[in-house]
C-alpha cells in the first residue's frame, strides 16, 4: 500500500504519513492521532494483525541486538590519551526525569489545559474554552484591525516574576553535580531541543484599553525566551503535578499547593508580575459566494516547535515580533496586520521562517502578498477582526486571537496551491475522511467536533468558537 493510499484510508494527509515514516520509535503521536492508528489495527484481519505484531517484534528485536554496536561507531573518535566524560549519575536521573516530564507535556497539552482551566472561574474562559481572560481584555464586539491603536512604550516596567526564582528550581534540572539549570530556556536547548527554537525580540504587552468600537493596546520591548521562561515552567510544573496526583482522582483545585510558580503569578492578566509577549492566533475564513464559508487548520509538530506541540491550532499563527534586529525599537515596526501578512507567507505558501535577523525589514512596498491583500482589504474583499486578549490556562501564555475573511476568488489568485508543510507543523489537508485543501466547511457540526473531540491548542479554540459566535457579521458582505 502507498502513503497516499493509507493516509486516505486513514483519512489524513500523506505528509503526515510520511513524517511518521521519518520520525519512526522517536514518534509520539497525539490522543486523536493514536486513535485513528488503533481504529485501523483493529479493523483489520486476524492474519493482517499477526504479520504486523510479528513484523513490530522483529524491528524491535533488531534495533536492539544493534544499538550496543552501533553507538559506539557512530560517536566520534577521541584523540589519544583522553576519555569521554559520563554525565554523573544524579545528573542524567535529574534530566532524564526532566525530559520524560517534558514528553508528557508535549504530548497531552490539550487534557492538562482543559484540567488546568479548573483552577479558575468558570466565567473567565473565553467562549468556554481553556482560553482564559478578564472582562478588561475583551472588547464588546469583534473589533476590526484598523480601529486598534497601538503605542509604544520606550521603557517597560520590571517585572516581578522571571523564571529564576527558586520556586522555579523543582522544574530545572541538573546540569552538573552542584547546579541547575539556570532558565527552563537552557534546560530545553540542552536536553530536548526543537527543531524552531530562537531568541527573538518580542513585543511586550503592558496596557490594554477598549472602547466603543476600538481600542488601545500598549506594547515595550521584549525576548521570545522571557515569555517561555515563565510560561513552559508553568505548563511543566502543571504536568509534574498531574502525573503525581495518585490516579487523578482528586479534584484539580487541590493541586495548587503544588504549583509554587503558578502561585506566583497572582494575576494572570496584570503585566506587570511577568513579561506578556503575546502571540497572534488568526482563524483564516474562506468566504465563498453563495454564502457558505470554510477555515484552516494547522497541525504543530511537536519536534519542530517549543509550543503548542501535538495540536491543532489555527492558520495563520505566530509570535507578535518585529520585522527586523536593527528596528525591533522602532514604533513603526509595531503592526498586528504587517505580522499577520508575514504568517501567511510562511505557512500557506511556504516561504521560510522570518526570523528577523536581517538588518533590513521587509518593505511593505516591495512585498507582492502585502500590496495585494492591503488592495482587497480596502475594497470590503478581505477583513480582519480581533476578539480581545487571553491567556492559556495551561501555561499563561498570552494570544491575540483574531479572524481573517478572505473572499474565494481572492484566495485562490494569491495563494493557490498551499503548501501542505512548513517549519512548524502540517498544514490539514484530509481530515475525517475529506479532502479540505479548499479548508475545512465552516458548519456548526465541525466546529463542535473540533471544539469538543478535537486536540486544539486554545488560542486556536477560541477563535474558533468566537468567529462561529460571530459568523454572521464576519461574513456579511
Amino acid at each position: 500500500m502507498s502513503i497516499r493510499t493509507f493516509a486516505e484510508h486513514l483519512g489524513v494527509s500523506a505528509s503526515m504519513v510520511t513524517q511518521w515514516k521519518q520520525r519512526g520509535a522517536a514518534l509520539v503521536p497525539v490522543a486523536a492521532t493514536q486513535g485513528i492508528l488503533d481504529t485501523a489495527l483493529r479493523q483489520c484481519s486476524e492474519e493482517e494483525r499477526h504479520a504486523f505484531f510479528a513484523l513490530l517484534a522483529s524491528s524491535e528485536s533488531s534495533a536492539e541486538a544493534t544499538c550496543v554496536t552501533d553507538v559506539a561507531d557512530q560517536q566520534p573518535k577521541l584523540p589519544p590519551g583522553m576519555v569521554r566524560q559520563e554525565l554523573p549519575s544524579e545528573v542524567a536521573h535529574s534530566q532524564n526525569g526532566w525530559r520524560e516530564v517534558r514528553r508528557y507535556l508535549n504530548a497531552h497539552r490539550e487534557q492538562l489545559s482543559r484540567s488546568a482551566a479548573e483552577l479558575y472561574e468558570p466565567s473567565q474562559r473565553m467562549a468556554g474554552t481553556p482560553l482564559l481572560t478578564t472582562p478588561e481584555w475583551v472588547p464588546p464586539e469583534p473589533v476590526p484591525l484598523d480601529r486598534i491603536r497601538l503605542v509604544w512604550a520606550d521603557e517597560p516596567p520590571d517585572v516581578l516574576v522571571d523564571g529564576s526564582e527558586s520556586a522555579t528550581l523543582p522544574i530545572r534540572p541538573l546540569r552538573t553535580a552542584t547546579s541547575r539549570f539556570d532558565r527552563y530556556t537552557q534546560a530545553i536547548r540542552y536536553i530536548d531541543r526543537p527543531a524552531l527554537f530562537e531568541n527573538r525580540p518580542s513585543y511586550r504587552l503592558t496596557g490594554v484599553e477598549w472602547s466603543d468600537g476600538g481600542g488601545q493596546l500598549t506594547f515595550g520591548l521584549g525576548a521570545y525566551f522571557d515569555k517561555l521562561d515563565v510560561c513552559e515552567a508553568i505548563g511543566h510544573e502543571f504536568a509534574f503535578a498531574s502525573l503525581e496526583r495518585p490516579g487523578g482522582a482528586d479534584p484539580v483545585r487541590r493541586l495548587w499547593g503544588a504549583l509554587p510558580l503558578r502561585r506566583m503569578v497572582d494575576d494572570p492578566f496584570d503585566p506587570t508580575v511577568r513579561a506578556v509577549t503575546p502571540a497572534i492566533t488568526t482563524l483564516l475564513i474562506r468566504r465563498r459566494r453563495d454564502g457558505s464559508a470554510t477555515f484552516l487548520l494547522h497541525w504543530r509538530d511537536p519536534a519542530k516547535v517549543a509550543t503548542a506541540g501535538g495540536l491543532y491550532d489555527t492558520i495563520p499563527a505566530g509570535e507578535f515580533q518585529p520585522g527586523s534586529v536593527l528596528s525591533a525599537q522602532s514604533p513603526g515596526e509595531l503592526d498586528l496586520w504587517r505580522n499577520i501578512v508575514r504568517e501567511l507567507n510562511e505557512e500557506l505558501l511556504g516561504a521560510p521562517e522570518f526570523d528577523g535577523s536581517s538588518s533590513r525589514s521587509l518593505s511593505d512596498g516591495q512585498w507582492p502578498l502585502f500590496r495585494a491583500l492591503d488592495r482587497a482589504r480596502a475594497q470590503g474583499r478581505v477583513k480582519v477582526v480581533c476578539f480581545g486578549i487571553g491567556v492559556d490556562a495551561l501555561t499563561l501564555a498570552a494570544t491575540i486571537p483574531s479572524a481573517l475573511v478572505i473572499d474565494d476568488e481572492v484566495f485562490d489568485q494569491l495563494f493557490g496551491e498551499i503548501a501542505e508543510s512548513n517549519a512548524e507543523g502540517i498544514t490539514v489537508t484530509h481530515w475525517n475522511g475529506q479532502d479540505t485543501t479548499d479548508g475545512i466547511p465552516f458548519t456548526q457540526q465541525n466546529v463542535t467536533q473540533f471544539l469538543e473531540r478535537e486536540p486544539m491548542a486554545p488560542p486556536g479554540a477560541a477563535c474558533l468558537a468566537l468567529a462561529w459566535q460571530h459568523r454572521e457579521v464576519l461574513l456579511a458582505r
